[in-house]
């Protein structure tokens, strides 16, 4: 039986996906997804009755958790047309959230990030999920994850002037790259998308604002 906050954190997810529904997101795998993860995990027990409205929240060190309908629109703009997400690399974790909706549509996720206090809070969040798809990595998201490319899907949480190229480089044939490109008062999803004959298309879509991207680890 569930507890009453279980069953308010329920009825708050619901409306939600409504609101995501009503905005324009029609992809209901990926409202599926983020039907299954109580958002309200992710925050601060302070924020919790903000944790599903259409905002931004903070998470600590100055980085915060996307608002619903950026989450939303990336995933189903990185899926459009395809089964799964496939093995998956994820730029910025931050609290885990993402990381969190993704391990249902991906066959695997690896998150980055690059605040070893971030990263250990992401876990901490996400034990009580016990997602066995989903390894969290404290490293320097511009350089990926070499070791274990290539992906079918990578998804960058921080904007960027440009995309880095080792990123670009560890994707699949056939793989797909999304990720904000512009500087802090101008950005754009950016689609990359690597042909099976070794050629590369690029796609723009919304115009948003992300936390930059920077290089190192802290």
């Amino acid at each position: 039986m569930m507890s009453s906050v279980e069953r308010m954190a329920e009825a708050a997810t619901s409306r939600m996906i409504e609101r995501l529904r009503a905005r324009g997101i029609r992809d209901e795998s990926v409202l599926a997804a983020m039907q299954r993860v109580p958002r309200a995990r992710f925050v601060e027990d302070g924020l919790a009755l903000n944790a599903y409205d259409d905002t931004p929240l903070p998470i600590g060190f100055q980085q915060t958790i996307s608002q619903p309908i950026v989450v939303a629109r990336m995933l189903e703009i990185l899926l459009a047309g395809r089964a799964s997400l496939g093995r998956t690399l994820e730029v910025g974790a931050g609290c885990g959230y993402q990381a969190a909706v993704m391990s249902s549509l991906a066959s695997e996720v690896f998150a980055v990030e690059r605040i070893r206090g971030l990263i250990e809070a992401a876990k901490e969040n996400l034990r009580p999920l016990r997602l066995a798809n989903v390894r969290m990595k404290h490293a320097d998201g511009m350089l990926g994850l070499a070791q274990v490319a290539p992906f079918d899907s990578i998804i960058v949480a921080a904007g960027a002037p440009q995309i880095p190229v080792a990123l670009v480089e560890q994707l699949a044939p056939g793989g797909r790259l999304l990720a904000p490109v512009g500087d802090q008062s101008t950005q754009q999803l950016v689609l990359v998308e690597r042909r099976e004959n070794n050629t590369f298309t690029e796609s723009r879509y919304d115009v948003v604002r992300f936390v930059p991207l920077l290089a190192g680890t802290e």
